[in-house]
């Protein structure tokens, strides 16, 4: 039996316009949210572009922490309060210039606290991830 996401797209997509300025300021584009996981894409522009024509380490992680939020909403549902504790990023390879694919899955989620992981790849190079980031989240204890 498969569960249904506890958020739709459009739902969270209104949660970041309302209390979220960044995931519009980065452009991300929320493509997909299950129950536990989540598929959001970062388009490239210059705003996030380092010299030399790479993406940007820290508009990466954005783009985990992101689709953590979305994965772990489509879990318990909208819980705002949920926040980051811990965001590990192994850079695996230089990112060509392009779009980023971030697809994260939820590891385990507890009372208090939620755990995932998430793949980042260019568009098109799905079998070569260029960042693999753990986090962890913290779920307020009245979120039921």
């Amino acid at each position: 039996m498969t569960n249904s996401p506890r958020i739709t797209v459009a739902e969270f997509e209104d949660l970041c316009a309302e209390q979220l300025p960044f995931v519009a300021m980065m452009g991300l584009q929320v493509q997909d949210i299950g129950y536990g996981n989540a598929r959001i894409l970062l388009p490239t522009s210059e705003n996030i572009l380092r010299p030399g024509g790479t993406v940007s380490g820290p508009a990466m992680m954005g783009l985990a922490d992101a689709v953590m939020y979305a994965a772990i909403l489509g879990q318990i549902g909208r819980v705002e309060q949920a926040v980051t504790t811990n965001l590990n990023c192994n850079f695996l390879r230089r990112p060509k210039p392009t779009d980023i694919m971030g697809v994260g899955k939820l590891l385990k989620v507890g009372r208090r606290l939620a755990v995932g992981e998430v793949s980042m790849f260019t568009m098109g190079e799905e079998d070569a991830p260029v960042a693999h980031v753990t986090a962890t989240y913290a779920i307020p204890p009245d979120h039921q």
